[in-house]
């Protein structure tokens, strides 16, 4: 029965892994993809002008929004009350710099009015960073412990692999809301037209599935560790 829980669940564990690297890959490129096409269709406002516009119609006055080096590095940090947008963001004028600004000033939207998924997950990132630092090899160690009967170590390997995995399942929610507040004011400010708007739209749509592809897969390696847990323990 233990020989079947861990051939079957090796397969399980390979069939996600592989599975899960070709979507992210897939989901990947079309974000790419869309992210090019979408920053040649220019508008008004560069997308440090968006943010700052966006974060005054919200009444919001405490937080800075500073250039960042690099591309895909727009994110918003709660502890500084920084929105940081990536250089071509920052500078630039068109739907796909509009979009990402308007994303990450949803962030600042949604703590300013204390957006209870955001809270949780910020209260979990110290806790998700000590967990991810560690859990590799408290799992290695535990599969090679299991194998004679102790499950301790592997037990704590699941516990630490559940914390990343929640943390993981809680951002879906922070991004898809922080999407839905940028195209909202997208669509009342009028900063662009309808089919700027559906484009914003498109490319929020496949920047918010790469979080749902990493959750998925996590939620899948999370099962195949309590797979090999129980069969240790039979």
């Amino acid at each position: 029965m233990n020989n079947f829980f861990t051939s079957g669940g090796n397969i399980f564990y390979l069939v996600i892994t592989l599975g899960t690297m070709l979507v992210s890959w897939l989901v990947g490129s079309i974000l790419k993809r869309r992210f090019r096409e979408y920053s040649e269709l220019p508008i008004s406002l560069t997308g440090a002008q968006v943010a700052a516009k966006m974060l005054a119609d919200a009444g919001i006055r405490d937080v800075q929004i500073i250039s960042t080096p690099g591309q895909l590095t727009d994110h918003y940090n709660p502890l500084t009350k920084t929105v940081n947008l990536s250089e071509p963001v920052y500078h630039e004028a068109n739907v796909a710099a509009a979009a990402v600004a308007a994303h990450e000033c949803g962030h600042a939207v949604q703590h300013a009015r204390a957006y209870g998924p955001l809270k949780m997950r910020s209260t979990l990132v110290p806790i998700v960073s000590f967990a991810s630092q560690w859990m590799q090899w408290v799992l290695m160690i535990g599969l090679f412990m299991a194998s004679s009967g102790n499950t301790t170590v592997l037990l704590v390997g699941v516990i630490l692999f559940s914390i990343t995995t929640l943390f993981s399942v809680i951002t879906l929610p922070v991004e898809f809301d922080a999407s839905n507040r940028a195209l909202a004011w997208i669509d009342q400010s009028r900063i662009m037209g309808n089919l700027e708007h559906d484009k914003a739209k498109n490319a929020l749509f496949w920047a918010a599935m790469t979080y749902t592809v990493a959750a998925i897969a996590s939620i899948g390696q999370l099962l195949y560790f309590i797979m090999r847990l129980l069969a240790a323990r039979r």
